[in-house]
C-alpha cells in the first residue's frame, strides 16, 4: 500500500471449522453457520457470501459511475451474482457471472455503466485476471 492510501474500513471475522463451521464478525453483526455448497446443511457457504459482497459492491460502483455520467439509476436496479466452485483436473477454482438489471436505461448507456463499474469495483479488481467473469445485462 502506498503512503497516500487511506484505509476506509477493515472487515474482521473469526472463522472456525471451515466449510462445516461458523463465522462471526468482530462487531457481531455477522454471525453465521457455514455448510458445504450443495449440502442440506443449515448454513451458507463462502461462494454465497462472496456473491453477496460482490453484487453489493458492484451496485455501489454503478451508482458512482452513473453519478459521474449524470444518469439516474432506476430504484429497482439489481445484480444477481453467481459464483461457481469449479473442479478442473483436480484443482479447485472459482468463476462468476454478474447478471445486471437496469430497467429503463438505454442498452448502450447501461453497458457503459456496467463496463466502467467493473473497472472500478474493488471486488472486480480483486478477481481480474484470477477467475473467469462474465457480465450480462438482463
Amino acid at each position: 500500500m502506498t503512503q497516500a492510501a487511506k484505509i476506509l474500513y477493515t472487515g474482521k471475522t473469526h472463522t472456525t471449522g471451515g466449510r462445516d463451521g461458523a463465522a462471526r464478525s468482530s462487531d457481531s453483526r455477522l454471525d453465521i453457520k457455514l455448510s458445504p455448497p450443495g449440502t442440506s446443511g443449515t448454513g451458507t457457504n463462502p461462494e454465497q457470501l462472496f456473491a453477496a459482497g460482490w453484487s453489493a459492491c458492484f451496485l455501489g460502483a454503478m451508482g458512482v459511475v452513473a453519478s459521474q455520467l449524470k444518469v439516474a439509476l432506476p430504484a429497482d436496479r439489481a445484480v444477481d451474482a453467481e459464483v461457481d466452485l469449479v473442479l478442473n483436473e483436480g484443482a479447485y477454482s472459482l468463476q462468476a457471472r454478474l447478471n445486471v438489471s437496469l430497467p429503463g436505461i438505454d442498452a448502450d448507456v447501461a453497458r457503459s455503466i456496467v463496463d466502467a463499474a467493473h473497472e472500478t469495483c474493488p471486488y472486480s479488481k480483486a478477481t481480474r485476471g484470477n477467475i473467469d467473469v462474465v457480465i450480462n445485462l438482463v
